[in-house]
């Protein structure tokens, strides 16, 4: 195993965290952020505050859903983070968080519609609702792969949303934007509703987002 490269994801994952929470994406010791390592991942640990997180805490997680019991335990979600990775072969990072707009209309079960077109930065015309499953679960973990379908990010009923991504910054700039948009959705329903874009204008958008930008992540 390459150390080097253990290392600096370890420190990657740390400052995503420190980085969600400093720009409002998470609170307390709610979240969560994991990186493949060959057939493994390493995953933030349960009930470390982001203030307080260091690389050496971060866990990895084998191939079988092993771990050193010696050092810190995994989040309760390393199961959904290990069988996203497992699926989505495109992907690795994950980003899991509880940032306020997108969680209030989670709780609403409201899925975030074209609107705007910024919301294609998911991989899809809108962003879905994950069923509901307690967290933690195989069932969560089941129902966020079935939802995502392809996609970078959806929201988790009663819950917060999670991103996937090709690396840790990539991840974490698609967190941002799905709490825009949750939060520019959330406004215009105060003043009525979005006027929403078509579903042909949606589909040249992702057309230009795949050359969009610089595309290599780090």
């Amino acid at each position: 195993m390459d150390k080097a490269l253990e290392n600096k994801l370890r420190e990657q994952i740390t400052e995503v965290m420190q980085a969600m929470d400093a720009r409002g994406l998470n609170r307390g010791t709610s979240g969560n952020v994991s990186a493949r390592l060959g057939s493994s991942l390493l995953v933030t640990p349960t009930g470390i505050p982001p203030s307080a997180l260091q690389p050496e805490h971060i866990v990895l997680v084998d191939a079988e859903g092993h771990f050193d019991p010696n050092v810190m335990r995994p989040s309760s979600e390393w199961r959904m983070h290990q069988q996203l990775l497992a699926l989505r072969p495109d992907v690795n990072a994950v980003v899991h968080c509880h940032s306020r707009h997108a969680t209030m209309l989670a709780c609403a079960h409201r899925e975030i519609p074209p609107l705007h077109y910024m919301v294609a930065v998911s991989g899809g015309a809108s962003i879905p609702v994950a069923p509901y499953a307690t967290f933690g679960s195989a069932e969560l973990a089941e129902s966020v792969i079935a939802t995502l379908d392809g996609r970078y990010a959806a929201l988790m009923a009663n819950h917060g949303q999670v991103v996937i991504a090709p690396s840790l910054k990539h991840a974490l700039l698609i967190a941002e934007e799905v709490e825009e948009q949750a939060a520019i959705y959330w406004g215009t329903l105060a003043i009525g509703g979005p006027a929403l874009l078509s579903d042909d204008e949606m589909s040249r958008i992702m057309d230009r987002f795949k050359t969009y930008g610089q595309k290599k992540q780090g």
